[in-house]
């Protein structure tokens, strides 16, 4: 959850910037573009989800 009015900015930006790959890719490579995009882009997230050591919780700084 967001702590405050830029982190939740910072959110939406990366959201939007996430839509607007995915409709680039419909307009310059039809569907299977856009769903190649969308994978690349799902492998990103995994990777900041799954990262060692995470960036949340009890890691040291």
């Amino acid at each position: 959850m967001p702590t405050n009015e830029k982190e939740l900015n910072a959110i939406l930006f990366d959201q939007l910037s996430l839509v607007e790959r995915i409709e680039r890719a419909l307009k310059s490579g039809g569907v299977t573009a856009a769903e190649a995009e969308i994978d690349i882009v799902r492998k990103e997230i995994e990777r900041k989800l799954y990262q060692s050591p995470p960036l949340a919780g009890g890691g040291k700084p």
